[in-house]
């Protein structure tokens, strides 16, 4: 009785009500057209003529089948009714030929089946009822409407009536819950995503996998300067708090400055993650116009060369030339330590803008922060998304280089 009359039955059941419903304008469409040559039939009391107006309604719901927003509203009710997984039906409009042709005939079984079950369950479940009352009530027996011959009015007759209209019953529902079998097993193969859906789903996924690690590389890039930053120097002032205050009191400074900039840029970044988008004009941040703060307050001397115009640079490339800049000056923390000089050297030609950065190693051990590691790959990755390359390693000279090329006129679609 769970397969006729469960859960899963009854929503499917109502699925296929619904369907009828939404049939019936087609169908009332339908007996008009049949009138036009059938004057004196009227098509409500001849079955060959509701059949007719059957048969012209599914043409017209194939039709109404085809507009794109059939496809969401149907597989809205599918889930909601039919017990069908999500993942195995396409999301948003049928934008395709293939994707609408699918819809409509989806469409046109629903209603199709829908309008002969509520047919069915309208006619048949007073009849049923009806049936089963013949052994009881006598003005049923002999209602007009049933009319029934006389033989059927024989004691052993009446006595089967209950179990013949309890049987009917079963048969109907027997008969719905295989309609609505055959649309939950058909809804999948046309209402599941085509291959230009799943093309499209695709495309989204790699869209937002890309702004996720440009996010990514922007928390890394900020929080892990500011955190190498801000430990340097803190460990720096507590070795001389006793014998010079004013060097303590110049790395709190700093160190408020980084904290409060680092901060700013946090809340940038999410923001976008609280919104979803990358805005218009791309990440948000700093780009080479901060740069002198950026160097005042990074905790190492830096002997700073610039040839050309950085105002030039378009401002996907100024933004990622900072961080760039940015990330080379942690690596510089870390493998330099606080005393060593660092030399930087940015040029801007017609073509593209140069970053050179050169800082001493000192042999010893680097200060590591947690999650460390992926600065030099976000380097690499930002050059070549904007069409340019980074090398970064040690030299023969015992200094460690790290040198950008970024090209000043990028694609259209890589400015984001």
């Amino acid at each position: 009785m769970t397969l006729l009359l469960g859960r899963r039955a009854r929503l499917r059941w109502l699925h296929l009500i619904i369907g009828g419903a939404l049939l019936m304008p087609y169908f009332l469409v339908g007996t008009v057209v049949v009138g036009t040559y059938n004057r004196d039939g009227n098509a409500f009391n001849s079955l060959p003529l509701q059949l007719t107006a059957f048969a012209y309604a599914l043409p017209m719901a194939a039709v109404t089948g085809l507009f794109p927003l059939a496809r969401p509203l149907s597989v809205a009710a599918v889930r909601a009714l039919c017990g069908v997984p999500a993942e195995r039906l396409a999301d948003g409009p049928a934008r395709t030929r293939q994707a609408r042709v699918r819809t409509a005939g989806w469409f046109t079984l629903h209603l199709a089946l829908g309008a002969v079950i509520s047919g069915m369950t309208l006619a048949l479940t007073p009849f049923a009822v009806a049936v089963m009352t013949l052994p009881f009530l006598s003005s049923v027996r002999n209602s007009a409407v049933l009319d029934l011959p006389r033989a059927l009015t024989r004691p052993w007759i009446l006595a089967l009536a209950p179990f013949a209209g309890l049987a009917m019953l079963v048969a109907l529902a027997g008969c719905a819950a295989a309609a609505g079998a055959l649309l939950a097993r058909r809804a999948p193969v046309l209402l599941g995503p085509t291959p230009e859906d799943r093309l499209a789903a695709a495309e989204r996924r790699a869209a937002d996998l890309a702004v996720r690690n440009r996010l990514a590389r922007e928390l890394h890039d900020s929080v892990g300067h500011a955190l190498s930053a801000v430990t340097l120097q803190a460990g720096a002032a507590r070795r001389v708090l006793d014998s010079d205050p004013e060097f303590v009191r110049e790395a709190l400074t700093a160190i408020e400055e980084t904290t409060r900039r680092t901060v700013g840029e946090l809340d940038s970044v999410l923001g976008l993650l609280r919104q979803g988008d990358d805005g218009e004009d791309g990440l948000p941040g700093p780009a080479l116009d901060a740069l002198d703060g950026l160097l005042g307050r990074c905790g190492v001397p830096v002997s700073y060369v610039v040839q050309g115009d950085p105002g030039a640079a378009p401002t996907a490339v100024s933004r990622e030339a900072y961080r760039i800049v940015q990330e080379g000056l942690s690596n510089a923390l870390r493998h330099g330590g606080r005393e060593a000089p660092v030399e930087l050297r940015i040029a801007v030609c017609d073509k593209e803008l140069a970053i050179t950065l050169d800082n001493p190693l000192s042999g010893r051990a680097p200060v590591v922060r947690p999650g460390g590691g992926r600065g030099l790959r976000g380097i690499a990755e930002r050059a070549v998304l904007l069409g340019g390359r980074a090398e970064a390693g040690p030299h023969d000279d015992g200094r460690w280089r790290l040198t950008a090329r970024l090209p000043l006129h990028i694609p259209a679609q890589e400015k984001r």
